[in-house]
């Protein structure tokens, strides 16, 4: 992939009493930092995208994309391509330790969806993202922020190459583990919050010969789970284990596994094989299901998005959704304010902030229901999985489930910037 080469920006003139916050450096080439990209370029800002990575990343899990994020993708001009690239889920079960099934549903019901929901490889989400922007904005692979300094006019990057360029806002889309928010706000630990477990998601052979299936198997505080999706000829393997937090460095790969065979090596089912290929994995992910809260998400001329503002977790099934809806709010926000980042930055917090609350508390609640403690427990589970579908109250039930998951995935209220576009 070519790289774009960093230049000296042209330095943007400024009007007493005005703020034309114009041009954009953004931290992150995930999901979160193309969407804002593009929406700020519709807007007529000048957005730059660095990425650490040497290449835009296309490994990861299964997203959902539900509620606002789907009615946001509409609007971005990209649905059509991310239903192209749904995963096209059947269903999921759950096995025990000899692999006989236990409880079997569809796909609506095991993943909560209802009406456009749709669900999506995180790779292929972020490859749209890109695709659709990148003929119109600059991306930086390959290098990173060192050091921001701001005055009254702007802030000028130092870049980890050595490169030195001036925008008029920092934008830090760059995850749970922000390097943006670390030299802006502080150090991680101030902002982080443990859920109690880890999880790992890593590419795998499909020795199950799953077609569009979820398969998982549930152990006294663990949960693990094969999948494939549409269109892949492999599979992913998916684990979770609980644990208080643990150190270790969230860029040393083969610490991570050792802590993860620590967790499950002498498991049963298809565990001892799922380790295997966690060490093989070229995309080995692995990392705490936590929160991020902060009291306020921009200082001065930086602020943050997505993860890196407030992480829901991949127990929220909401992260990405949010990623979407954040550059959405973010971009109209600031085209609203006329580039005024004050006022801008202020509006974006009021109209995210009750409706992150509320994913949070989805994801606090959910990051236990999925590893529970007690072989008890999992029995419970899985009666209750086994005879729903048999059941005169099933519907309800399903009802219920989709109910409080579309409240999440609504929870932002999505406002009308159209008369902002010039692009």
């Amino acid at each position: 992939m070519s790289h774009a080469q960093p230049h000296t920006d042209r330095r943007l003139p400024t009007h007493p009493g005005q703020h034309t916050d114009r041009t954009v450096l953004i931290s992150g080439a995930s999901i979160a930092g193309p969407a804002l990209a593009l929406w700020l370029h519709r807007y007529g800002f000048t957005p730059t995208v660095v990425e650490r990575a040497p290449e835009l990343r296309t490994g990861g899990y299964k997203v959902d994309l539900r509620g606002d994020a789907i009615d946001i993708c509409a609007r971005m001009g990209v649905l059509d391509d991310v239903r192209a690239r749904s995963t096209g889920m059947r269903g999921g079960s759950y096995v025990d330790d000899r692999g006989r099934t236990l409880a079997e549903l569809p796909a609506e019901v095991f993943g909560g969806r209802e009406g456009d929901d749709d669900e999506i490889m995180r790779g292929d989400l972020a490859r749209i993202m890109y695709e659709k922007t990148h003929d119109r904005v600059e991306y930086v692979f390959g290098d990173s922020i060192a050091a921001l300094d701001e005055d009254a006019d702007g802030i000028t990057v130092t870049f980890a190459s050595g490169a030195v360029r001036r925008f008029g806002l920092v934008v830090g889309a760059d995850g749970m583990h922000s390097n943006t928010r670390r030299l802006v706000f502080g150090e991680e630990r101030r902002f982080k919050r443990h859920l109690g477990a880890y999880i790992s998601i890593f590419s795998a052979p499909n020795d199950l010969a799953l077609d569009r299936w979820e398969t998982y198997h549930a152990l006294p505080g663990k949960l693990v789970c094969a999948y494939s999706s549409s269109g892949e000829s492999d599979a992913k393997n998916f684990l979770v284990f609980r644990a208080p937090e643990l150190a270790y460095d969230h860029r040393d790969t083969a610490g991570q596994r050792r802590l993860l065979v620590d967790a499950f090596e002498g498991d049963g089912w298809m565990v001892p094989r799922m380790l295997d290929n966690a060490r093989a994995a070229e995309d080995f992910y692995f990392d705490a299901l936590a929160l991020i809260t902060m009291d306020r998400w921009s200082k001065g001329r930086v602020v943050l998005l997505g993860d890196a503002a407030h992480c829901t977790s991949p127990a929220s099934g909401q992260g990405t959704g949010l990623a979407l809806t954040g550059a959405y709010v973010l971009a109209g926000e600031l085209a609203a304010a006329h580039g005024d980042h004050r006022a801008a930055f202020a509006a974006y917090e009021r109209v995210m902030r009750p409706g992150i609350a509320l994913n949070q508390r989805f994801a606090e609640r959910f990051a236990e229901e999925m590893t529970l403690s007690s072989p008890r427990k999992i029995a419970v589970r899985m009666w209750m999985l086994r005879i729903l579908p048999h059941t005169p109250w099933k519907n309800l039930v399903a009802k219920k489930v989709r109910e409080d998951i579309q409240k999440a995935a609504r929870a932002i209220p999505v406002k009308d910037y159209t008369a902002h576009l010039v692009a």
